[in-house]
């Protein structure tokens, strides 16, 4: 399909389970995309990811084609310099350690284009802990999306006071010219809107566990029963990754028991969640 997007080149770093799926929403809307990941392996496991996402939104979205088709159409990349070498937006989402984050910043922003424009999908950092490294920091902001990217099609814009009022507008007609719900943030808050209301949710089904008060498939069963919502906390924690809950639990001293959990009970045996095929649920 034609593109009406601001950028008509982007590059999405790391291939993980949100950056892949960036990468094939942004591809399936007529985007050129580059998408780099560290190494030969990691690139081939990406590519396993986009097309077990693109069989997946085909059966799930009208242009079923637009998906089907994405993957063959992203050029997969392991320099870095490359990747970014003509990208009109640079869309990073890499592991969530802020010390990484930066280094690969400084390093994308020795090698764009200058007038290209950076985003982090960060889903804890704040923008403003990451700008300075980038060398641009007025071309810099957070956007941030849902995962199960095509139907929970909101994407966060939140800038920092640095961040030029012009740069966020044009991100944000790019998150709508790739089919998202632009949700603009006035001001910096971690978590955003999304997270700021789903973390507390996860994080009370998670003591309820630990506490021995319910199993998840209670705890699921009484919220969607209660609430007539889709899914239940530890349905949502499976989609998530245990190893983003993990990732989140470890950094909270306040969640040591809740981490301890996880990776005793489900990291340690495998069990990451859908991604694995098995977590709380077996998929």
């Amino acid at each position: 399909m034609p593109s009406s997007s601001p950028f008509p080149r982007v590059t999405v770093l790391g291939l993980g389970v949100l950056g892949a799926q960036i990468a094939l929403q942004t591809a399936a809307h007529g985007v050129d995309v580059t998408a780099y990941d560290v190494d030969d392996a990691a690139l081939a496991t990406g590519r396993g990811r986009l097309d077990t996402f693109a069989a997946e939104a085909a059966g799930e979205m009208p242009d079923a084609e637009a998906y089907r088709g994405a993957p063959e159409r992203i050029r997969l990349v392991s320099d870095l310099a490359e990747a970014v070498r003509e990208a009109d937006l640079v869309i990073e989402a890499v592991p969530e350690r802020l010390e990484l984050k930066r280094d690969v910043w400084a390093r994308v922003g020795a090698a764009a284009p200058e007038a290209t424009v950076f985003a982090t999908n960060s889903s804890s950092l704040l923008p403003s802990a990451i700008a300075d490294a980038t060398g641009r920091p007025d071309r810099f902001l957070a956007l941030h999306f849902a995962n199960h990217v095509w139907v929970n099609n909101t994407a966060e814009v939140m800038g920092t006071p640095q961040t030029d009022p012009a740069v966020a507008d044009r991100v944000q007609a790019f998150a709508e010219a790739i089919g998202m719900i632009a949700i603009r943030l006035h001001k910096e808050q971690p978590g955003y809107v999304l997270n700021s209301l789903l973390i507390p949710f996860l994080g009370a089904a998670a003591e309820l566990l630990v506490k021995g008060v319910a199993d998840p498939a209670t705890i699921d069963l009484t919220w969607r029963k209660a609430t007539g919502a889709p899914a239940g906390p530890f349905q949502i924690y499976d989609v998530v990754g245990l190893r983003t809950a993990y990732a989140v639990a470890s950094a909270d001293p306040r969640s040591a028991v809740w981490a301890a959990h996880l990776k005793e009970h489900y990291l340690d045996q495998g069990k990451l969640g859908v991604e694995s095929g098995e977590g709380f649920y077996r998929y």
